[in-house]
């Protein structure tokens, strides 16, 4: 059995685990996966974190069923997450003992408060600024230092330096692996298809630490001696607001347009893998400074610049031949940008973009189909 075959099979059994684990007192702790919300904590109290709002997207069901908690103009991936609780079918979603919630906008903040209003389930949430500056990294430290407390009263377990440290070492292994397959698409024959990267990146919200490192090591052995590479086309950067497991339309379209995804750059639904913690000195703060002030920002942070210079390097350093911003209906900050983004990728890059906005709709495939593939024609030289 292969690597990617291993993680799909731990995967099937992963809910079966979880329950077996909370049958032993061990806690699950739910959390809204942005960029913000640091695992190593989680670990080394000795709970599983598992993201609720990462497990589960692209379904228009829940979208529609959210309208009866909020309003409709939300985002479509928050409102789903309304809806997939409500709809009580998720055995993850209903097995958390408390959900983490990093508040970054209005759009996170209605899943907190939407799960808290009209579950009985706890809600923790701490802020995240929108500057990097000394004041709001000192306030987003304050936010992980009180969240430490609560995950340590919750749990019964101290977070200590030698937990919280071994907890960061894990991580930052699995960051460094996922790093180094994201690496080898740079190359004129990519090696790993964009759903397999996407999913293996999914996958390690989901599976146990431990096991997704082993697993991630065979699958990188695997890669370095694989002769073949994936059809290749035109090479698309995939970038916008939230990517969502189960949300992979997108993927399937831009494949049979002739196009390969070999990079992908999102605010929601994929773990940052570019920045390590650091092991020494005031390990809080370091995780502080990895998750809050050198990440690449958000579009809700300002001034939002960093971000947009971002995706012009990696458009370049990838090579690709264009780039389709996906994002969320209602999603305001990424809506804006997106209004002036083709200039500066035009300017910087000398390339083109398609934007392309969901509902979870499947009535939208067909004309997303006929836009993806107008937009891929046009990348060709």
């Amino acid at each position: 059995m292969n690597a990617m075959e291993k993680i799909s099979s731990s995967l099937r059994n992963r809910v079966g685990d979880l329950k077996r684990l909370k049958e032993e007192g061990h806690k699950i702790i739910g959390y809204i996966p942005g960029k913000y919300l640091p695992d190593e904590l989680i670990l080394a109290c000795g709970a599983t974190p598992v993201p609720v709002s990462t497990f589960r997207g692209g379904d228009h069901e829940a979208v529609l069923l959210s309208g009866a908690y909020h309003p409709r103009w939300l985002d479509t991936f928050c409102r789903a997450q309304i809806g997939y609780k409500m709809l009580n079918e998720e055995a993850i979603y209903q097995m958390i003992d408390v959900l983490i919630a990093p508040i970054t906008d209005t759009n996170t903040r209605a899943i907190a408060e939407g799960w808290e209003y009209y579950t009985d389930l706890e809600v923790f949430n701490f802020g995240v600024p929108h500057r990097k500056t000394e004041r709001g990294l000192n306030y987003y430290l304050d936010g992980i230092n009180l969240l430490k407390e609560k995950l340590e009263d919750l749990t019964g377990g101290k977070i200590t330096d030698d937990k919280l440290k071994e907890s960061i070492d894990l991580c930052n292994k699995e960051r460094s692996l996922l790093r180094e397959i994201n690496l080898m698409r740079k190359s004129d024959s990519v090696p790993i298809s964009s759903f397999d990267f996407v999913t293996l990146n999914h996958s390690s919200f989901i599976a146990d630490k431990g096991f997704m490192v082993d697993a991630l090591e065979s699958l990188v052995s695997e890669l370095k001696e694989k002769q073949d590479s994936v059809d290749e086309g035109q090479r698309i950067l995939l970038t916008g607001s939230t990517l969502a497991l189960g949300d992979y339309t997108i993927f399937k379209l831009i494949e049979e347009a002739g196009g390969t995804v070999v990079t992908e750059e999102f605010a929601e639904g994929l773990r940052p893998y570019e920045v390590d913690v650091p092991v020494n000195g005031d390990l809080m703060r370091n995780l502080a400074e990895s998750y809050f002030m050198n990440q690449v920002c958000t579009a809700f942070f300002r001034p939002g610049r960093e971000r947009l210079d971002y995706l012009v390097d990696l458009a370049k350093e990838f090579k690709v031949d264009g780039v389709i911003w996906y994002q969320m209906m209602y999603r305001d900050s990424y809506d804006l940008e997106s209004y002036y983004f083709p200039q500066i990728l035009k300017k910087g890059a000398g390339l083109s973009m398609l934007k392309i906005e969901t509902d979870y709709d499947s009535a939208e495939t067909g004309q997303f189909r006929t836009r993806i593939e107008t937009f891929i024609e046009t990348t060709k030289k």
